[in-house]
């Protein structure tokens, strides 16, 4: 079992204090979320509250995540860097794909690249892309950037994209993982038929269980249950060393979370509070489930 870093909801001026401290305490990986903008209305619902409101407010700071991790990863060591999630089809795949590419190489190919297909359909034509068909544009997306991540001549003859030999460079010298988020059929087998890995959303234990074992028969349909396959999961009700161990034993291999609001500490200020509990909850979790 590995521990991941939520930064959701950061500054970035913390995130430069507190990813070496992760760095050096053993947590395996950090994550990223995906925002351009805040739109002050919306017309799609937030789809992962009841009411449909969003889980954070207005002028909370999404940074671009590349770009932070470029500057994470030269002041870091052995840190992984991931995402929760990246809007992949509100992009274009070249630069997504020039982008990551060169995340992994100044980090080391400690990158691994996590997406959704997305919810707000006002960012998407904020930025000019179709909010409609996303999951297949993203499927072919993600075609084009492995293509592109070779390093070498390639071509693509497809529905979205089409082009001739070209060749992307710098291009990473290791395999870079794709993990897909969601927790819809759409998602699962989406997940199932090109992903290296599933993300989950804030959930109980027995729904991310019950979630696993219906993508672990979607790989198997695809013939793709003999491959490695990993489980980021955000568990509401998991906080102890056993809660850890039951969702590793039933195919869990990453815990997504923000330890702070395991520590709550109104003695001090916000980043000493995080840094502590980042520390701490090595120590208490992360140590014994080595």
């Amino acid at each position: 079992m590995k521990f991941v870093l939520s930064a959701s909801f950061s500054k970035i001026d913390h995130l430069m204090h507190l990813a070496p401290v992760a760095d050096e305490a053993g947590w395996e990986a950090i994550t990223f979320s995906d925002h351009v903008v805040h739109p002050e209305t919306i017309s799609t619902p937030y789809p992962y509250t009841e009411d449909g409101s969003r889980r954070w407010e207005a002028f909370t700071e999404w940074p671009d995540p590349w770009v932070l991790i470029g500057a994470l990863a030269g002041i870091t060591k052995r840190l992984r860097f991931t995402n929760n999630v990246f809007v992949l089809p509100m992009r274009n795949p070249f630069m997504v794909a020039k982008a990551v590419s060169t995340a992994a190489v100044v980090s080391n190919n400690r990158v691994t690249l996590t997406i959704g297909m997305g919810w707000s359909s006002d960012e998407f034509k904020l930025v000019g892309q179709q909010f409609e068909k996303r999951g297949k544009r993203a499927d072919e997306m993600v075609e084009v950037m492995r293509k592109l991540w070779t390093g070498e001549w390639v071509e693509h003859h497809g529905e979205f994209y089409d082009f001739d030999r070209l060749e992307m460079s710098p291009a990473p010298s290791e395999y870079i993982p794709i993990w897909v988020g969601g927790i819809s059929k759409m998602a699962f087998r989406r997940a199932a038929r090109l992903g290296d890995g599933w993300i989950t959303d804030l959930q109980t234990s027995d729904e991310i269980i019950d979630c696993i074992k219906l993508i672990q028969g979607y790989r198997k349909e695809n013939g793709r249950d003999h491959m490695p396959f990993d489980v980021m999961a955000s568990a509401s009700d998991a906080y102890t060393v056993d809660h850890y161990k039951r969702l590793e034993d039933h195919g869990v291999t990453h815990i997504l979370t923000a330890p702070w609001a395991f520590y709550p500490n109104d003695k001090v200020d916000v980043l000493t509070q995080k840094s502590d509990a980042i520390k701490r909850f090595a120590d208490d979790i992360i140590a014994k489930m080595a």
